[in-house]
């Protein structure tokens, strides 16, 4: 864990686990509490089903693309890739909580791994034989196993595969000037073996196709274990977990998320750093909405509320409902600053990269904003958890 997480997560975890609210004792909440916590796993695997389906979706373009590539197929991968992201966005706020989605078998780096160094995988400025795809003779084959055992082998940024791979190899590189606010421009020519541009063309899609395969099964592996059909999955384990260490695992999630995570790692760093690389959706330039989508995750935890992509709404009893009868006041604090929070995030400039160099840290700006407002409705949390009687995690995962 670097300082900078560390430092948040220091300040999200302080003065829990000695306290008590007397309040939260008076009274039994105890049906209130389990029902939370059975909300929370029916939105669970609610998100990820979507998410799945999305992403199979997204395979099933590039499957029709690179079987004949052309700029149309090219473009609809693309649309494919954002739609994908705007579901899996949301289930970030799942992770730091103890759940499969991080444990030690757990799938996120093989599906949102980032920064990711472009040249681990193809060509870039300045290398037109770089990276796995155009190493023949180290990799003479492109398999699963293969993409999968690289992934992240000799540096944290040598990532092969996942959501940001995929990307990679739809936009290319971004445009090294951020005036520009434009994404990177990678040609669709790129897959065609016959007058195309750049060369193995070919071992280029089979890239592509095999990350997307790997991708899927990453995804539907998440929705079997949150699946409320199967037996001995998560959801059984997590389900029958003591009521309030449940609790204590949701709030460590979003908290973590909330004001360590989203707020130190994906923005602070950024802005500190003023470097496109260091956003998290750099070759797309659609960074903007990995955050406003991680702060509607945690919103749709605190309110016990996710909106599916059919339209339908899954529902139920939700942490503000128990805060309200134990505080009320830090039920409304809580409630305002989650709002304030989407909306703040709501307000970063696009793209991202260019909105970076507009502002410093410790300014006014709104991503500066956005930073704030994610820490102070990390503190809420924290104080939630406090007034429940609830002792958040200290136990947090790099």
């Amino acid at each position: 864990m670097n300082f900078l997480k560390l430092f948040f997560c220091v300040l999200l975890i302080a003065g829990c686990g000695k306290k008590e609210d007397s309040t939260a004792k008076s009274e039994d909440h105890s049906e209130l509490k389990k029902s939370i916590v059975e909300t929370y796993a029916k939105i669970v695997f609610a998100n990820y089903e979507d998410s799945y389906n999305l992403a199979l979706a997204l395979q099933k373009s590039i499957e029709s693309f690179t079987a004949a590539p052309s700029a149309e197929g090219f473009e609809a991968c693309k649309k494919a890739w954002l739609a994908a992201r705007e579901p899996y966005g949301l289930t970030e706020a799942f992770r730091f909580a103890g759940g499969p989605i991080d444990d030690e078998d757990g799938p996120e780096g093989n599906i949102n791994a980032w920064p990711l160094d472009e040249n681990y995988i193809d060509y870039v400025r300045g290398a037109e034989s770089a990276g796995i795809i155009n190493n023949t003779e180290t990799y003479p084959e492109i398999t699963k196993s293969v993409l999968a055992d690289l992934n992240e082998k000799g540096g944290e940024t040598n990532i092969s595969i996942g959501f940001h791979a995929i990307e990679f190899l739809l936009w290319g590189q971004d445009d090294l000037d951020t005036k520009l606010k434009t994404p990177g421009k990678r040609p669709y020519t790129d897959y065609l073996a016959n007058g195309g541009t750049a060369k193995n063309q070919k071992r280029r899609a089979e890239y592509l196709n095999v990350i997307a395969e790997i991708l899927v099964e990453d995804l539907k592996s998440m929705v079997d274990e949150w699946n409320p059909e199967s037996k001995g999955n998560y959801r059984e384990a997590f389900l029958a977990l003591e009521t309030d260490k449940a609790l204590s695992n949701i709030l460590t999630g979003i908290g973590t998320l909330s004001k360590a995570e989203l707020a130190g790692e994906r923005i602070f760093v950024a802005l500190d750093n003023q470097d496109q690389e260091d956003e998290h959706s750099c070759f797309s330039d659609n960074t903007h909405r990995d955050i406003i989508l991680n702060a509607e995750g945690i919103q749709n935890v605190i309110a016990g509320e996710y909106k599916r992509l059919d339209g339908t709404v899954v529902k139920g009893a939700s942490l503000l409902d128990l805060l309200k009868k134990v505080d009320s006041k830090l039920y409304a604090e809580l409630e305002e600053i989650s709002k304030k929070t989407v909306e703040n995030t709501k307000a970063i400039p696009v793209p991202f990269d260019f909105a970076l160099t507009q502002e410093k840290v410790g300014g006014q700006g709104p991503i500066m904003l956005s930073v704030l407002s994610l820490q102070k409705q990390g503190n809420k949390l924290t104080e939630a958890a406090l007034a429940l009687g609830i002792t958040i995690g200290t136990d947090l995962p790099e």
